[in-house]
């Protein structure tokens, strides 16, 4: 089966600006998903399903291929959806491009930039009033529920730290406002249309812009930085015209129509995979093909650690396969290397 004609499904929720960035790539392309809603806090028995422990969100399956991390996802929708008259092509065209699409990946998610606009949640946010949700981020943070440690949102910590996060939501959007739209382009590659270095450039921005109360309006507003907020503004109009264009609202499945979707499909990289035993990391941990594995994130979300046999080690990525209870295997799950650890397994411990 081609891949264009195997089921793809979202697992996220509408809070998410990671997520979202997954959902406007989606959207500008006119590449057809279904959506699996998922609770803001763990558990998610929708994912535990598939075999899978990862707690952040989003996750995307192509037939029985699960990729986590925004970044990897848009990366492998660019390789397996190749630009065609059906989808139309967001990717950088040239070098230059491509290196300045790839630093602004870099600068919003590892240069903290998603970090400064976490802490813009004002502290008398709704969601910040329940003590599960609270709990929950501390979770995410690698914080154990007895280790003492606030929560780093609960909402005194957001109050001390409110100053710094908006000095840096200013200065970025400061950065922007002088430099690529200083010559009054409409798109940061001067293209005709927004791109993915649009995409990469501008979620934290539109994020903490759409927040009520996360930003006032004197200190980054349309007053100071008329060019960006133009920019903000254009770019929803074009997710509007692509949304309309390519049919609206998705299909929203529940847990157990998304499982029985993604375990009935082929798998969507169906090359056979393998293992670089001559990496630095491969060596150090003595990764070889079909030995079990732990792999999980190191910045967020490290509590939770997803166990398999691993069937691929590459420069970019690692794929290993969950199991269910019978010892069939559920799907390959892809991770990033940036970002992530593997690391080698006894037999029973990789079923932790």
């Amino acid at each position: 089966m081609a891949v264009a004609d195997l089921p793809i499904v979202l697992y996220h929720y509408a809070m998410s600006p990671y997520a979202q960035r997954v959902v406007w790539y989606l959207t500008l392309r006119g590449i057809a998903y279904s959506q699996c809603v998922q609770p803001l806090i763990i558990p998610r028995p929708d994912l535990a399903r598939l075999g899978i422990a990862y707690r952040r969100i989003p996750l995307l399956a192509i037939g029985r291929d699960v990729y986590l991390d925004s970044r990897l996802i848009l990366q492998k929708l660019e390789e397996l959806y190749p630009p065609s008259a059906a989808y139309p092509s967001l990717a950088a065209r040239t070098g230059e491009h491509a290196v300045i699409e790839r630093l602004f990946s870099r600068v919003t998610t590892d240069g903290g930039l998603f970090m400064s606009g976490a802490r813009l949640i004002p502290a008398e946010a709704p969601v910040l009033q329940d003590p599960k949700f609270i709990q929950d981020r501390a979770d995410m943070m690698g914080l154990r529920g007895d280790s003492g440690e606030p929560s780093p949102i609960a909402p005194e910590v957001l109050t001390a730290v409110r100053p710094e996060a908006l000095v840096e939501i200013r200065d970025y959007a400061e950065l922007l406002e002088t430099t690529l739209l200083a010559d009054g382009r409409e798109w940061v590659l001067n293209t005709p249309g927004p791109t993915l270095a649009d995409v990469e450039a501008i979620w934290v921005l539109h994020w903490v812009v759409r927040m009520p109360g996360a930003l006032p309006a004197d200190i980054v507003g349309p007053g100071q930085f008329p060019r960006v907020f133009a920019w903000i503004d254009r770019f929803r109009r074009a997710l509007e015209e692509c949304k309309t264009a390519f049919g609206g609202e998705r299909k929203s499945l529940t847990g157990e129509e998304a499982a029985r979707v993604v375990l009935g499909a082929p798998f969507a990289e169906d090359q056979e995979w393998k293992v670089d035993e001559d990496d630095p990391v491969a060596k150090a941990e003595g990764l070889k093909n079909g030995a079990y594995v732990r792999q999980w994130p190191t910045d967020t979300g490290v509590l939770h650690k997803d166990s398999g046999r691993l069937v691929g080690f590459t420069r970019r990525e690692s794929v290993i396969e969950t199991r269910g209870a019978d010892g069939e295997v559920l799907v390959r799950l892809h991770a990033p290397r940036h970002g992530f650890k593997v690391q080698r397994a006894e037999d029973g411990q990789s079923k932790l």
